[in-house]
């Protein structure tokens, strides 16, 4: 009963967890290139009409919405699954704890494989023309179109990260099934360096 509560508890943070990295993700994003959302993620979220450029009053909130709005159904999906991985765990202890480290090592994940996207799309995709990207969103107004590329590029590589990283997250907590960590092992002593 206990283990089925925690999953409950896990089930119900994950999507929070989840709005919440997207929305300080596409802070970061923003500050890279607010082109990549007034003139596309506003207008695609709806929080703007169409037209050349939407221009909204204090963006940096809505910035938050539609990272929020864009992530909490990633980090509920990843939340369910590490769930049922952290089922085979003995107890509703260890299986919070190590469902909420498998949960960080997901987004740590993610974050890690984004930076690459948008290393990659910055060093390398924004060096191409602009009808290379006929299956992207690209305005005709655009002014910054390296800056607009790399953060596409990372956007779409956090989702390629989300996925590894529930892999990775997966495999951590099955590992953690056969070789458990013991809460309460003393730590090692330092030498004393007093004589």
């Amino acid at each position: 009963m206990r283990k089925f509560l925690t999953l409950i508890l896990i089930v119900l943070m994950a999507p929070v967890i989840g709005g919440i990295y997207g929305a300080v993700h596409d802070q970061l994003t923003y500050t890279i290139s607010p082109e990549y959302y007034t003139k596309f993620k506003f207008i695609q979220f709806e929080l703007a009409a169409e037209g050349p450029e939407a221009h909204l009053t204090n963006p940096r909130l809505w910035v938050a919405v539609v990272g929020f709005l864009a992530t909490w159904w990633m980090g509920a999906s990843i939340g369910f699954i590490l769930c049922l991985a952290g089922l085979t765990h003995a107890t509703w202890k260890q299986m919070l704890r190590v469902t909420l480290r498998a949960f960080l090592i997901t987004m740590f994940t993610a974050f890690v494989t984004e930076i690459a996207g948008l290393v990659y799309g910055r060093l390398v995709l924004a060096n191409d023309p602009v009808k290379a990207f006929e299956n992207w969103f690209i305005p005709e107004n655009i002014i910054d179109f390296k800056n607009y590329i790399a953060v596409g590029s990372m956007h779409n590589f956090s989702y390629a990260g989300g996925f590894i990283g529930l892999i990775a997250g997966i495999i951590y907590s099955l590992y953690q099934k056969q070789n458990p960590l013991r809460p309460g092992l003393p730590l090692p002593r330092l030498p004393s360096t007093r004589r």
